[in-house]
């Protein structure tokens, strides 16, 4: 193997690992930034010995075999180990006998780890923006840039978000544990945006050569699925997972042998999960046992049913689909929301009727440098006939997006109109 594919090779394994990674350091040093430094040691190392070595059998035990010992000469340097002594009532020589067991401890099952890591990056002395960029981060393993394409913002204030974020944390010296009662609920609604926002990111890359990442979708459910178990009684709880458990059903059938997606009224219905289909459903209808009045995580879960529950493409119910999209605005005011309604509506009533809500979104400014808005436009402007301007449309998303098998699809599409 080369060095190119070595380090795309390292690339994909940090992907994967870096969150649990992150999740247990954390539990052993009580610190999240001196946590990701520790984490990206390993990695460093793993830059520098795998392109001469080859890499490791098992990676992930590779990468936390090398941070275990990068934690435990932090610990033993000094200022760390003392003030843990004082907080445990421990002197130096039973902190020395300790180390084993907390090697130890960074082997045990980390799903708490990963559950406390989230609720540590979600704490109230951040700002909400701050608390979803440094999760994004710390478990999504996302770049700043990447994180900001997600939350439709710039870079350099991601990036600032995330360092003012991290020496927060430390000042306030957040405790690495799940909080209980009122402070629980305080952060839960967070907590799932969060969760949704890694199922996002691995459902629909915003960057980069893969049209999903399937493990961040995999954590962000799995994730969810720990939580739901936590608080049975929570309705948008059971809500997120439907949602996840019911877009995650298509994923095999999102994406062509070549990589190339495949639009959701294109895909072969037969390669969805029913398994999964089924889970989501149950798991909506759940969420609305507990709550006479759905939250916008159960809202959108019921939009996803619809499609689930059509046979065929032909048979979806749009005209409900518009409706709870109309529903899902007045709980949660977004003009993404209104972008998905128009879409809908284009479905139920003809391109032009959806084209008309399109175009007055055309200059709202947090929709500047959305990709989807300029390719709904396309879409509805082709099916009215008007192929000069849906080409134009379609070249403008194109040369948005910031994912290259997204932005083969829009580049396909313009030339398809002539």
């Amino acid at each position: 193997m080369g060095a190119t594919e070595t380090h795309r090779a390292i690339e994909a394994v940090w992907r994967i690992e870096s969150a649990r990674l992150i999740a247990g350091l954390t539990r052993l040093v009580r610190d999240v930034g001196i946590a990701e430094e520790l984490a990206q040691d390993a990695l460093v190392a793993a830059l520098e010995r795998w392109p001469e070595s080859g890499i490791p059998e098992n990676p992930g035990a590779w990468l936390t075999g090398t941070a275990k010992h990068r934690a435990i000469d932090f610990l033993r340097r000094g200022s760390l180990i003392n003030e843990k002594h004082e907080h445990l009532g421990r002197d130096m020589a039973e902190r020395e006998m300790q180390v084993p067991d907390l090697v130890a401890a960074m082997d045990d099952n980390i799903g708490d780890d990963m559950l406390r890591l989230i609720f540590i990056a979600c704490h109230p002395v951040l700002s909400t923006q701050a608390r979803v960029a440094l999760t994004l981060r710390l478990l999504g393993g996302l770049t700043t840039d990447e994180i900001a394409r997600a939350y439709l913002s710039s870079e350099p204030t991601i990036a600032q978000r995330i360092v003012r974020a991290k020496r927060t944390l430390t000042e306030a010296q957040v405790p690495f544990e799940i909080p209980r009662g009122a402070d629980f609920t305080a952060r839960l609604s967070s907590v799932l945006q969060v969760i949704y926002l890694i199922f996002n990111e691995g459902y629909s890359a915003t960057a980069g050569d893969d049209w999903m990442r399937p493990a961040l979708g995999e954590e962000a459910l799995r994730l969810g699925r720990i939580l739901a178990g936590l608080v049975p009684e929570e309705p948008e709880v059971h809500g997120l997972v439907a949602l996840m458990e019911i877009q995650a059903s298509r994923s095999k059938a999102r994406v062509k042998s070549n990589g190339e997606p495949v639009l959701l009224l294109d895909q072969d219905r037969a390669k969805w999960d029913r398994l999964l289909i089924g889970r989501g459903l149950a798991a909506l209808e759940r969420a609305e046992k507990l709550s006479a009045r759905r939250g916008p995580y159960a809202t959108q879960a019921a939009i996803a049913a619809c499609h689930a529950r059509a046979v065929t493409a032909g048979d979806t119910d749009w005209a409900r689909i518009a409706a709870l999209y109309e529903e899902l605005g007045r709980i949660e005011p977004s003009p993404v929301i209104e972008l998905n309604r128009a879409v809908a509506v284009s479905m139920a009533s003809g391109p032009a009727a959806g084209l008309e809500l399109v175009d007055a979104l055309k200059d709202d400014p947090a929709l500047k440098n959305y990709h989807l808005l300029p390719s709904v436009r396309g879409d509805l402007l082709k099916k009215l006939g008007r192929m000069e301007e849906a080409r134009t449309e379609f070249q403008r998303a194109a040369s948005i997006t910031r994912n290259v098998r997204e932005r083969n699809l829009l580049l396909e599409r313009a030339r398809a109109c002539g």
